[in-house]
């Protein structure tokens, strides 16, 4: 009897995905683009360990002058002071390249935490990416 031994490593794809300029999906955070805005789509926890993955993607969005983001966490279920740290940064550095950050966010318990700390009228965040887009509230 001949034992046969187990690739444990998958072969990777023979196509090249379309180049974006933007990182990959993680699991935290997603990024496409839409209405000249280049949109970081956040869910789960924002927390310590997760914002770095969430960092890679604000970077990405915020590196070109005059950069358009968005970042949408009406996916996010909790948010940590590292969170907040990231958005502000992340505006720090869009607003420093000549660009603009919109913030989307609806969850009452987020919109407190941004009160709280006074940022909500620093980001005036909208309720959909759609009202957004269109600068409308």
């Amino acid at each position: 009897m001949e034992i046969q031994k187990a690739n444990p490593v998958p072969e990777p794809p023979r196509h090249q995905p379309e180049l974006t300029g933007l990182p990959a999906p993680c699991r935290s955070a997603r990024s496409y683009r839409q209405g000249g805005f280049t949109v970081v789509e956040a869910r789960g926890a924002l927390d310590l360990c997760t914002v770095p993955d969430l960092r890679t993607h604000t970077d990405a969005a915020t590196a070109e002058p005059g950069a358009q983001a968005l970042v949408d966490l009406r996916l996010v279920d909790f948010l940590d002071c590292s969170a907040l740290g990231l958005l502000c940064r992340t505006r720090r550095r869009a607003l420093e390249q000549g660009g603009h950050l919109v913030l989307v966010c609806a969850a009452p318990r987020h919109l407190r935490i941004l009160e709280a700390t006074a940022l909500k009228q620093v980001f005036a965040p909208f309720g959909t990416v759609q009202e957004a887009l269109d600068g409308r509230r």
